[in-house]
């Protein structure tokens, strides 16, 4: 049985001991050209970032709101996929050992694939763990088993409407973290309700030790703090996807990454 503690747990217990809230960053793998992801990742890093998700695009991405819509649509055209981000975690590692990297995504690249192949080649690559949108803990055991058995963390969302039942279902599945969406919607819609943020929280907790991230409706250094005062972390992704699409060029991006993911780690750790 594998002992050795997962990059996500590792990074997870630092920041406890130091009493810091984690920052989990999302951007689309080959949003703003493939060449130019790994240097987005590592300026993630450098401004701030805890844990990086990276997004595995999908024709038909159901969880996301318009503009990690059109961050998926953005990276398809850069012919981007499920190798090619696996690919570009691998090169990424050459760099840096150990901020951890979950691949984001849905269910149907992985399936084409294979799910052990997928296993095989996510722990060869040196990631830490995947998030499926669209496997419901139902189905989820043997993907679970197999990432398990690699010593990779299977991230799962938890949500506003999940009941008691679920929840207790789906945080007996999960490790690494559980990823509270802070909203009923899409990515990137409606606005927080602080009090509904800590009431779920609190009834999660009931079921699990995992560190609770908030995400969904994250847009400044502000909302990162509030959903992170009751949490482990927050979780941003489109106000970070709108940042690389409006840019000009590669090297706007990652100043433009530089500038939210700094504010955002200066408002956590204030």
């Amino acid at each position: 049985m594998v002992t050795e503690a997962n990059r996500i747990d590792r990074r997870f217990a630092k920041l406890r001991s130091e009493g810091r809230k984690a920052l989990v960053t999302y951007i689309v793998a080959g949003d703003g050209g493939l060449e130019n992801t790994v240097a987005l990742m590592h300026q993630l890093v450098a401004s701030g970032s805890d844990l990086i998700e990276l997004g595995v695009p999908f024709s038909d991405p159901m969880a996301e709101g318009p503009v990690i819509q059109k961050g998926h649509e953005r990276a398809l055209e850069q012919k981007t996929s499920l190798r090619k981000c696996l690919a570009l975690v691998k090169e990424f590692r050459e760099k840096d050992a150990d901020t951890p990297v979950i691949l984001m995504g849905y269910a149907n690249p992985i399936v084409r694939m294979g799910t052990e192949a997928f296993a095989d080649a996510l722990k060869e690559a040196g990631g830490d763990g995947a998030l499926t949108v669209d496997i419901p803990a139902e189905e989820a055991g043997p993907l679970n088993e197999l990432l398990k058995a690699r010593n990779l963390c299977n991230i799962f969302l938890l949500t506003p409407t999940t009941s008691d039942e679920r929840i207790a279902e789906i945080t007996r599945l999960a490790s690494g973290f559980v990823y509270y969406v802070s909203l009923k919607g899409v990515t990137g819609a409606g606005h927080l309700d602080l009090g509904s943020v800590r009431e779920n929280l609190a009834r999660i907790r009931r079921h699990t030790d995992l560190p609770l991230c908030v995400g969904f409706g994250i847009k400044d250094g502000a909302s990162a703090k509030a959903v992170s005062a009751d949490g482990d972390g927050a979780v941003v992704g489109s106000v970070l996807v709108s940042a690389v699409g409006e840019s000009t060029d590669a090297a706007a991006a990652k100043d433009r990454l530089g500038a939210l993911v700094s504010e955002m780690r200066t408002a956590l750790d204030a």
